[in-house]
């Protein structure tokens, strides 16, 4: 969940690194540092605990460290506390290899003995020195040379690992290592970036390489040399990036997130684009063919975090239009049940990234099993994206701000479409009805448009209520699924304890917790149970809570129950989803405004979860 940079070239190195880890901190802030060979061949290290902005300032944005060749890091903490100690890049014992890390090494401990054993002493808690340190030890061991050593200690290792290298020996080089966790190498003319996310190289270069499982690179200045764990060499072509490299900047708003809840009808259009041409679902560019989908029989998505609860909405859907058995499953659960899959099941892993750690298990575990696998990935050349037997990419651009917005939003599109298109093939759904909800698909854009241009409302209410300790969302059916991810907005932003129910189930336990002024959000879009959620409103009404109801305008009369009325447009209730979200997206934002917190980078996560 680490960012790590790198650079060989002819400029300063530097303030390059440091540019490039800012495209780079939501992957984590609690740390950062670079390390940049100078001319006469010495490696300097400059590492500083906090966010980079400290870091900065300790070489005055790069102008104190001098060099043309170098590597960084921002530090999400798994091993060993946030602090200097522990931030990379760290030095082998004698400072002839440095290095960092994205990714964690499971048997760090048991290496880390052996080398104690070999005479190793060690200045940190980490995973990371361990590494290093295990590629000095073979590099000496055996006189062999970086490519070698790094496969040997690699062979050694267990668990994940985005790995750059300096070698005091072998100057004017950087050797990149991978496996599982995600890094590219772009290229420009006599100038080579090294980086876990292509925002963070945009702005030099759009030709990118993509370092596959197990695979080394030796990065030189504007040339690139692959490897296999023999030491081979292995012959790649690089791909062009088509992202506009404005997409990863503000643009004038004050934090990522409101800017990406704003480009919502953009890229939630452009997704629907790519999917519906000539008011028809094509899924000929995703691989899914018309026997594949009619030999489906059963359905599971597997997802973490945001992505788990567009797969709820997806398990809904996908029951309802094409009454085909459907379930929705944790990715970092689902390895370890011992699932039963065959042949005739599709696993569709859902993920922005496309390197969610526990989701990419849960990929292979599926493929392994014989099962059919869809990812929805957000990523091209992602790992989910090429190991999956389909691909389905959402058109969300990137994604900087930690908490996800336009990706979830993306991401619903694929479900519907994908639903939808299941639901014909099975004649559940008839023509008529097909080209009914494909009309309603084509109006989300113009709704959240709508949404967004009334959020005012929504701001008010979050400044008066930013002070609350807990917070409950409750709704049935998809309802339930909107409440989901309404609840963990609030909580990972504005650090507002929040829970998410079904909503008849607040009688088995939580109603107990409700007492004056607590926040119960209530979410009415099902027209079949929404006489059921109000009843439950009435509930906790009656016990003193505060009651806020989200329903669709002119649908039904809530005023009467609800101290606090939330409207979104009309829309068919299956895709109600899309434009509930938005003003919970909204409530999130602005309680976190309100509470004067870091928007962005909320305490304690990363974007991209590459580690278990």
């Amino acid at each position: 969940m680490c960012g790590i940079v790198g650079y060989n070239g002819k400029k300063e190195a530097a303030p390059i690194l440091l540019e490039g880890l800012t495209k780079l901190e939501y992957r984590g802030y609690d740390s950062a540092g670079i390390a940049v060979e100078d001319e006469n061949n010495i490696v300097n290290v400059i590492k500083a605990k906090g966010r980079l902005d400290i870091l900065k300032e300790k070489t005055e944005n790069g102008n104190l460290v001098h060099g043309k060749i170098g590597i960084g890091h921002t530090r999400w903490a798994t091993h060993g506390e946030p602090s200097e100690e522990n931030a990379h890049p760290h030095n082998s014992n004698d400072n002839s290899v440095i290095g960092v890390h994205n990714g964690i090494i499971e048997n760090y401990q048991e290496l880390r003995e052996k080398l104690i054993k070999n005479g190793y002493k060690f200045f940190s808690q980490t995973d990371t020195e361990v590494a290093i340190n295990l590629i000095d030890y073979y590099l000496k061991k055996y006189k062999i040379g970086p490519v070698d050593a790094i496969n040997r200690s690699l062979v050694r290792i267990r668990g994940s690992y985005a790995l750059e290298v300096l070698f005091k020996d072998y100057p004017g080089k950087i050797y990149v290592a991978r496996k599982d966790s995600p890094i590219i190498i772009g290229v420009n003319n006599d100038e080579s970036f090294v980086a876990s996310d292509v925002p963070a190289i945009l702005k030099y270069t759009n030709n990118v390489y993509y370092v596959d499982n197990l695979e080394l690179a030796c990065v030189e200045c504007g040339k690139v040399t692959f490897y296999d764990l023999n030491g081979d060499v292995v012959q790649k072509e690089p791909v062009k990036v088509t992202i506009d490299p404005q997409s990863a900047e503000k643009g004038g708003y004050e934090h990522f997130m409101m800017k990406e809840i704003h480009e919502q009808p953009k890229v939630i259009s452009d997704t629907i684009n790519s999917i519906i041409k000539e008011d028809r679902i094509d899924l000929a560019n995703v691989g899914l063919t018309k026997e594949v989908m009619e030999d489906i029989n059963q359905i599971i998505f597997v997802a973490c975090g945001s992505a788990y609860h567009v797969g709820v909405v997806g398990q809904y859907l996908i029951e309802d239009f094409a009454r085909i058995p459907s379930r929705v499953e944790l990715a970092s659960e689902f390895r370890y049940r011992n699932p039963i899959i065959d042949k005739k099941d599709l696993v569709v892993v859902i993920s922005q990234s496309g390197e969610t750690a526990d989701s990419l298990a849960a990929l292979r575990l599926a493929k392994e099993k014989g099962a059919k696998t869809l990812g929805i990935v957000n990523v091209v050349g992602s790992s989910i994206a090429r190991e999956a037997d389909n691909v389905l990419y959402t058109l969300a651009g990137p994604e900087i701000a930690v908490a996800t917005t336009k990706a979830y939003s993306t991401q619903l599109i694929a479900i519907y479409c994908l639903a939808i298109e299941f639901g014909k093939l099975r004649q559940i759904i008839d023509g008529e009805k097909y080209i009914e909800l494909i009309g309603e698909i084509k109006s989300i854009p113009d709704k959240i448009q709508k949404i967004l241009d009334d959020k005012e409302r929504i701001q008010w209410f979050a400044s008066k209520f930013s002070s609350i300790k807990d917070a409950f969302f409750i709704g049935r059916g998809i309802d339930y699924a909107i409440s989901l991810e309404g609840s963990l907005k609030m909580k990972e932003i504005s650090y507002i304890h929040s829970e998410a129910y079904a909503a008849g189930e607040l009688k088995h336990g939580t109603i107990s917790l409700i007492e004056n002024n607590t926040l119960v959000i209530s979410i009415l879009t099902q027209p079949q149970i929404i006489e059921k959620t109000l009843s439950n409103m009435v509930e906790v009404k009656s016990r003193g809570a505060y009651t806020v109801g989200l329903t669709m305008a002119g649908f039904f009369n809530i005023e009467d129950t609800a101290n606090f009325t939330i409207y979104v447009p009309k829309i068919d209730p299956h895709f109600a989803t899309s434009l509930a979200v938005i003003p919970l997206q909204l409530l999130g934002y602005y309680m976190s405004c309100a509470k004067g917190l870091d928007v962005d980078k909320p305490r304690n996560l990363a974007k991209s979860v590459t580690v278990e």
